[in-house]
């Protein structure tokens, strides 16, 4: 009797989070027809919009709506065809394949589109007020325009973590654990590829920015490349003199410079008036160095040695750098030599037991190296300091990054990292002849 209650709940949980994902899409479906109808399709909207306008601010939006009636119109008919639904991650995997790249187009498009809706606000008082109009619909439920503008974004993240609930849920090495895991990596292919789009528009307008304010004392470097990025930029103090002068005890010892660290590239800089920067040497970033200075005295705490191993000159150079706390120092000396150990050893060395934490406060992002948290994210800690900042690699989708230990709380107990840990390889874990199998049934 035990036995057969075991079975009818493990089933039923499955039941549960396959239900969850077609009432949510459904739900969803709801919403993109109020931002069509109520909000795309009003007159008045359409007469003070130009076309251009727009595109700008729905993009392919249509394109969207009618992938998701498609989606939809699958998945209910899978559950009309039985209420105990027998899996509906093979429509996932079917739908993300061929149909789910308009999605990819619209998150690209973000970036203009919020830049659009903005100078939309302030330029246009008639576009504003019926806006305005609009959102008091009882039908918006008292949300905003906005909320509804990134919704195709929301949701192609949140199909990929119902998936991976579905995942959690199946028979392992079941027919429907290897449909899961295949849906579960398409989506998650969407994801990184919505959040690229995203990244190329604004990247190329900041490396514009910034070719724009620096000034070469040396040979000039092509800044702006469609596979370059910045990663870093911000302020350090350099010590003046070798290093046989570290003894010595007094701030004149440093001067300030100014780095741009580049996926690919650093550039030391002064700056000098005119929000300008006077480059003095660059590196490669693969041939960087770094080196922890310890013990030192509290007027060289948080300093470190940088080694450009080839630079401008193509010499190798040692810069002895201060920053200004410790997180600053371990942000930047990770950041310089991204393949330098951390004090703990990252998720995919498959060491069962790590320090972890789970998000409590979610968190937006304020520097490129910093990650954003939702409510309950798990996440291995990398590096810790003593000022308050981990840096972490969330379980779900290996993304690193840095954020405030004020906004999680360390998980202690080590059966439920291991579990968590274990949930993350079997979501992960990818397995040729599971994918033979998959292709040779899609073939039937």
């Amino acid at each position: 009797m035990t036995e057969v209650f075991r079975i009818f709940t493990c089933n039923f949980g499955i039941l549960q989070a396959m239900f969850e994902l077609v009432t949510s899409e459904a739900s969803y479906y709801k919403s993109m027809n109020l931002l069509i109808y109520h909000f795309m399709e009003n007159e008045r909207l359409k007469k003070i919009l130009h076309p251009s306008e727009a595109h700008l601010l729905f993009s392919n939006l249509l394109d969207v709506m009618a992938v998701s009636e498609r989606f939809l119109l699958d998945l209910e008919k899978r559950v009309e065809e039985n209420i105990v639904i027998s899996d509906i991650c093979d429509i996932v995997y079917h739908h993300t394949i061929n149909h789910f790249s308009v999605y990819v187009t619209y998150v690209s498009n973000q970036t203009y589109q919020e830049r659009a809706y903005k100078q939309l606000l302030q330029d246009k008082p008639a576009f504003r007020e019926v806006i305005s109009q609009l959102e008091m619909d009882p039908k918006c439920k008292g949300l905003p325009f906005s909320s509804f503008l990134i919704l195709p974004f929301q949701r192609i993240t949140r199909l990929k973590l119902l998936v991976q609930n579905i995942l959690k849920k199946v028979e392992e090495k079941s027919e429907r654990e290897i449909t899961a895991l295949e849906a579960h990596k398409e989506l998650e292919t969407v994801v990184k590829a919505c959040n690229e789009g995203v990244r190329k528009m604004s990247r190329t307008e900041q490396m514009i920015s910034i070719q724009k304010k620096l000034e070469f004392k040396i040979k000039s470097v092509p800044i702006i490349s469609h596979s370059r990025w910045l990663l870093k930029q911000g302020d350090l103090q350099q010590m003046n003199g070798p290093k046989t002068s570290r003894t010595l005890r007094t701030k004149k010892l440093f001067r300030e410079i100014y780095l741009f660290l580049f996926n690919d590239l650093l550039v030391l800089c002064r700056q000098i008036p005119g929000d300008k920067y006077q480059v003095f040497d660059s590196a490669p970033r693969g041939l960087l160095r770094v080196e922890e200075l310890e013990d030192q005295g509290q007027s060289l705490a948080n300093v470190f040695i940088l080694r450009l191993l080839e630079n401008a000159d193509d010499r190798e150079v040692s810069y002895m750098l201060k920053a200004s706390s410790q997180s600053e120092m371990k942000r930047w000396m990770i950041l310089l030599a991204p393949n330098r150990r951390t004090k703990f050893v990252s998720f995919t060395s498959r060491l069962m037991d790590c320090p972890q934490i789970q998000c409590v406060h979610p968190y937006v992002a304020q520097q490129p190296d910093e990650l954003s948290l939702e409510l309950a994210d798990v996440l291995n800690i990398l590096e810790k300091t003593d000022d308050g900042w981990i840096f972490g690699e969330r379980l779900h989708d290996q993304e690193r990054g840095w954020f405030p230990s004020s906004m999680g709380e360390e998980i202690l107990n080590p059966k439920i990292r291991s579990q968590n840990l274990k949930e993350c390889f079997r979501v992960h874990k990818t397995d040729d002849s599971q994918r033979r199998k998959l292709g040779s049934r899609n073939k039937q």
